[in-house]
């Protein structure tokens, strides 16, 4: 088996491809998306603290990003994403379906029946560290009623806070 072609950082280079796009990559390299990192296609990019993101990034809150399915693209790997959804945690009552990396597991993105069209990504799986800096910099935080007590204040860079969903 040859090994993934997953672009690293350095410093000084940037992913950001002529066409204006990126990539994305699980953890094992065989998923690998590719999508816009500006323009009307890339929606938003935001912190989240519902209940769904501590329990799907075994963690306190996710960073994530929006972006059209029309500018979503499947590099590689497609036919290895395993799909899950349910609507019992959403509180919403939307339903949320989740592609997984079928062989490391990594949570590839969502997509919510409350906004058709639409995928959401995490920001830590874009192959470009200094994207995440820059371009895909969350613009708010969501669902801050449900934020860990012992994060207490803490601001993130003077986001706007929205107790629940900020859309």
């Amino acid at each position: 088996m040859t090994e993934p072609d997953i672009p690293l950082p350095s410093e000084g280079a940037s992913g950001v491809k002529a066409d204006g796009t990126a990539t994305a990559t699980c953890l094992c390299g065989a998923v690998q998306l590719s999508f816009p990192v500006e323009g009307e296609d890339l929606v938003s990019t935001f912190v989240c603290n519902c209940s769904d993101c501590h329990k799907l990034s075994s963690s306190m809150f996710c960073s994530n990003f929006t972006i059209k399915d029309k500018a979503l693209k499947h590099v590689r790997g497609e036919d290895k994403l395993s799909r899950w959804a349910q609507s019992k945690t959403v509180l919403s009552g939307a339903t949320m379906e989740d592609s997984f990396c079928s062989i490391c597991g990594n949570l590839m993105y969502r997509r919510s029946s409350r906004f058709p069209g639409m995928s959401i990504l995490r920001i830590g799986t874009v192959d470009d560290f200094n994207l995440h800096a820059t371009k895909l910099k969350p613009q708010l935080e969501q669902f801050t009623k449900q934020r860990v007590p012992w994060l207490g204040g803490v601001q993130i860079e003077g986001l706007p806070k929205f107790e629940e969903n900020g859309f």
